[in-house]
């Protein structure tokens, strides 16, 4: 019996792989393209891919030996830590204009953090209070669903910072625009002539 709980713990932290992991390569992705965003055109710096490919890989190899979920969490956090240093200076010192998509995406993206945290620390009570609230009430108590909506939504917000960094640097005109008067996109007009 023992051997079918190990068998069936190891199959699910496999499949959780595929959900952790990919965090890990995404927001790699993430921190080269704002370290990186003050590059002239058509530049590519192979010190920073490379780093952060051995980063990529050294995590995915200590993290298939090293079964270990806090693992994940320090390196996937020790990245956006990265990334929010790296913003933080940008709209400080660069393009201070941009402090309110930049502080909005951090905080949007930092509620589904404390909320992932507060499913994962309380879930067992979470789960039993559930069990008691009416079904509506309990849809909306579902903290790791929320984790996934608001970094979902910090992170396309941290996109759209990103490209309009870029762009502006690269002396194009990019323009946040609303549509239908909620969901923000970014539209970049073409160079100016002189």
């Amino acid at each position: 019996m023992l051997d079918y709980y190990n068998f069936l713990f190891s199959v699910c932290f496999d499949l959780q792989l595929l959900d952790e992991l990919p965090m890990i390569y995404s927001t790699c992705v993430f921190v080269y393209c704002l370290y990186e965003c003050f590059k002239q055109e058509n530049s590519i710096s192979l010190f920073p891919i490379a780093l952060l490919i051995i980063f990529s890989v050294s995590v995915t190899v200590v993290y298939l030996q090293w079964k270990e979920p806090v693992f994940h969490q320090v390196m996937y956090g020790a990245l956006v830590a990265c990334l929010v240093m790296r913003s933080i200076f940008i709209v400080t010192w660069v393009y201070p204009w941009l402090r309110p998509l930049c502080y909005t995406s951090l905080g949007i993206f930092l509620l589904g953090f404390l909320l992932w945290n507060i499913d994962n620390i309380f879930c067992d009570s979470l789960r039993a209070s559930r069990q008691m609230l009416p079904p509506a009430v309990g849809v909306v108590t579902q903290f790791h669903a929320w984790w996934h909506i608001f970094t979902g939504l910090g992170s396309y917000l941290h996109i759209l910072l990103s490209l309009q960094i870029r762009s502006t640097y690269l002396k194009y005109r990019p323009n946040v625009k609303f549509l239908c008067g909620v969901w923000p996109t970014l539209h970049i007009e073409p160079q100016k002539t002189s």
